[in-house]
């Protein structure tokens, strides 16, 4: 059994002061009280993402902190929309349900805000989603950023104008007074960083305020232009720019768009660059996302361009404002553009008739890099490759995209997925792996190699979201090509994939079966990683059939191997299976050691899934080794993360009844209630503090907090006793008849007096002072 802990979306770190926009800030917080939905919207380059960044910090106090950010520039694939949200939400892909289904039922009681930012290459499906979501979760408000409104009803629509510049009529203002205006302010900043000895006085500030109207206060018109200072001073950069503007208006009564401001910009910092710098500029535009300087060498080198002058025009883009540089934690510098910027390369590309070619580069480079994954994950860097290609998911998923486009792309489409399968299964990325399962498949060639594998894997997803018919369908033809083919690898995952599905449904016997068979037919095909994957199932499977001794020591070698190769993410689900055969019918103590062997290991890793399942299995220790509290606590903590999965124990059949008996024993050592506000404690507890508890790493959730001093007025006992009913503030606000405002500003203070950061932890403290 195996998943993977999810992304979490955030946006890019602002490394220059922002400068502005006041008025806007206080007009989004307004709207943002008044509305579920609030969409920010202006042309490129007018600044919507940082203004979105500014407002999602300003307001998150009346969030209780939770504010999630998912940049949506570099995804190009509506379908993937849902996921991607989910994903930085931190919830998993486990259910037959849908993705919407899974955001909605984990966002309908919470209070949060949800910044969905660039939407407007996605408009519709950011349209169904938004108002999918705010009829179905109250408490959620959305801040989204597109070039047009999302059109959703209820939506509060505030275009963001250009920074404010000098009018004309300006001229009688002091330089002091100049200087406080936006645009102005904006580029005294920008000047300064590229020469820092500039500084407005009385001689520029009447250039300094032409160029500003010129550049109609578009943010990144401004810092684009800024760096010319380089070279000419402030007049001479005005006068140009006067000169390239006036351009636009020959024939016309107006003077050019917004839009044509920001592109004639564009073209002249296009032809200020050299010829080299123009060639990276169009080249590095196929990068989805952020690139580092090998990608760039490989993918953008050749014609006109040598390799070893790839970092020196990297250097003069980044001068240039073309390119952004940003430092990973690893001390690796990336590149990244600005979508405007992005997109402008590009043209050039599909004007040269030279974009087909770039593009099939950068998916070479992206094979080649899934090639050498495959050969080196399995090992003691499997936690930097993982990282490493959680950097390039974009690139990647740029990559397979360009594979879907043409039969023969497609079947290297196939084998690309083939190789990087235990990234998509350990970052538990199964709607995604479908999605381009489905699609690679759907364009390949019916004799395409690799359609074999492709299918399992199908299968094997569909199976672990318990999606039965996509499994069946796919494992049965997976199987007939394999048969037909002679394919004895993919034979065996076959077997193994059904053998999985044997486990889940408690057929210890044939589950074995399966599982022995495929590890020893991968074994001799020196397919190692697949070879233990298999052999752990296999002895949780003969625990299963009642071989606990066997399975035992089929489990001990595993995880011995595992430690050898320096591997840890499988090893985590090995550890799992001896904790569950020991759990299920042996040596419960033995069951916690293991247990904690793999929560150990979560510490660096964060698999949400293999925690759920631990978790589960501590709590069922727990009751039967006489700490009903601490039972009760930690069935609450995993529930709490099944419901980010979307998934559930019981759907592993092994584990119904245990889990059933476990309850029953809680229940009955103390009482319903006293059991129920034990349970609602500890799904109170964030994921970190739910591993530290169960490792009792720390053991301030055995703590009940003293209720003798409450600091609550009447009116706020009154509302936290309606929020411990499952009480929406729409609702409390209805029943105490109130404004939803009103009701909540009463939260948010309760929250703040409690030192609480949910509503789960209001509802326990009012069982716990009922009690007192």
């Amino acid at each position: 059994m195996a998943e993977g802990r999810p992304t979490t979306g955030s946006p890019h770190v602002e490394v220059t002061s922002y400068v502005g926009r006041q008025l806007e800030i206080v007009e989004a917080k307004r709207l943002l009280g008044a509305s579920s939905l609030v969409t920010l919207t202006g042309p490129g380059g007018v600044g919507k993402t940082r203004l979105a960044t500014r407002v999602a910090e300003a307001v998150k106090p009346a969030f209780g902190g939770s504010a999630v950010f998912v940049a949506l520039g570099d995804l190009r694939e509506p379908e993937l929309l849902v996921s991607t949200v989910a994903s930085s939400l931190g919830l998993g892909d486990r259910s037959t349900r849908s993705g919407v289904d899974v955001v909605v039922d984990n966002l309908r009681a919470r209070r949060l805000l949800l910044v969905l930012d660039n939407c407007e290459h996605l408009i519709e499906a950011c349209a169904w989603f938004s108002d999918a979501l705010i009829k179905a979760c109250p408490e959620l408000v959305i801040l989204a950023t597109s070039r047009q409104s999302l059109g959703v009803v209820g939506e509060r629509v505030l275009p963001v104008p250009p920074l404010e510049v000098p009018d004309d009529e300006d001229t009688a203002l002091s330089t002091a007074e100049l200087a406080k205006l936006d645009a102005v302010q904006l580029f005294a900043d920008r000047a300064t960083a590229v020469v820092p000895s500039f500084a407005l006085t009385d001689d520029n500030i009447a250039d300094v305020a032409r160029l500003c109207r010129a550049l109609d206060g578009l943010p990144l018109a401004i810092e684009l232009a800024a760096v010319r200072l380089r070279s000419l001073s402030v007049r001479q950069l005005a006068d140009r720019l006067d000169k390239r503007f006036t351009l636009l208006t020959r024939g016309y009564r107006q003077g050019p768009s917004r839009h044509e401001t920001l592109r004639a910009l564009t073209d002249w910092s296009h032809e200020l660059c050299t010829m080299p710098e123009r060639l990276l500029w169009a080249r590095a535009s196929v990068f989805t996302g952020s690139f580092d300087l090998d990608a760039a060498e490989a993918v953008c080198a050749g014609e006109g361009l040598p390799a070893s002058a790839v970092l020196d025009l990297l250097d003069g883009l980044i001068d240039k404002s073309i390119l952004v540089r940003e430092e990973e934690d690893q001390g690796t510098a990336r590149y990244r553009m600005l979508e405007t910027i992005r997109q402008y390369g590009e043209e050039r590309l599909r004007a040269h008739g030279t974009l087909t070619e770039l593009r099939r580069r950068h998916r070479d480079w992206y094979y080649e890099l899934a090639k050498s994954f495959e050969e080196d994950w399995f090992g003691p860097d499997q936690v930097s490759w993982i990282g490493r290609l959680v950097r390039e998911h974009a690139n990647l998923r740029g990559a397979l995209d360009f594979c879907a486009s043409s039969p023969e792309e497609a079947v290297v489409g196939l084998e690309m997925v083939r190789v990087i399968k235990e990234y998509w299964l350990i970052r538990g990325f199964n709607t995604e792996g479908r999605i381009w399962l489905g699609r690679l498949m759907d364009v390949a060639p019916d004799e395409a190699p690799g359609r074999a594998d492709a299918l399992w894997m199908y299968g094997f997803l569909a199976l672990v979201q318990g999606d039965e018919h996509g499994y069946d369908t796919a494992l049965t033809i997976a199987d007939e090509i394999a048969e037909r083919t002679g394919d004895d690898v993919a034979r065996a995952y076959v077997r193994h994939v059904r053998g999985y599905a044997a486990l889940m449904g408690n057929d210890g016997e044939r589950s074995a079966e399966l599982f022995r068979t495929a590890a020893e037919s991968l074994e001799q095909h020196q397919d190692l990683a697949g070879e233990l994957w298999s052999t752990y199932n296999y002895g949780l499977a003969l625990s299963l059939a009642g071989e606990l001794d066997r399975g035992r020591q089929v489990l001990r070698d595993c995880v011995d191997r595992y430690v050898a190769q320096g591997e840890v993410f499988w090893r985590s689900w090995a550890l799992w299976s001896s904790s569950a055969a020991e759990y299920l019918f042996g040596d419960l103590e033995a069951a916690v050691r293991a247990g904690n062997d793999l929560l150990r290991l979560q510490h660096g890793i964060g698999d949400r899934a293999v925690t759920a399942f631990s978790l589960t299995v501590h709590a069922g220790c727990a009751a039967h080794l006489g700490e009903p509290v601490r039972a009760a606590k930690l069935l609450g903590a995993a529930t709490t993360v099944w419901q980010t999965l979307g998934a559930s124990p019981a759907n592993y059949t092994a584990f119904i009844k245990p889990m059933e008996r476990d309850i029953e024993l809680v229940t009955g050592a103390l009482g319903t209630e006293k059991a129920a506000e034990e349970f609602l404690t500890g799904t109170a507890l964030s994921f970190e503090d739910a591993v530290r508890y169960a490792l009792r790493e720390d053991v301030a959730a055995d703590a009940v907090p003293p209720v003798v001093a409450n600091p609550l007025t009447k009116r706020e006992n009154e509302i936290a006793e309606l929020v411990a009913t499952g009480m929406t503030n729409r609702e409390i606000a209805d029943r105490l008849v109130i404004a939803r405002r009103t009701a909540e500003t009463h939260v948010d203070h309760i929250l703040g007096k409690l030192g609480f950061t949910n509503r789960t932890q209001i509802a326990a403290w009012v069982q716990r002072s009922r009690q007192n």
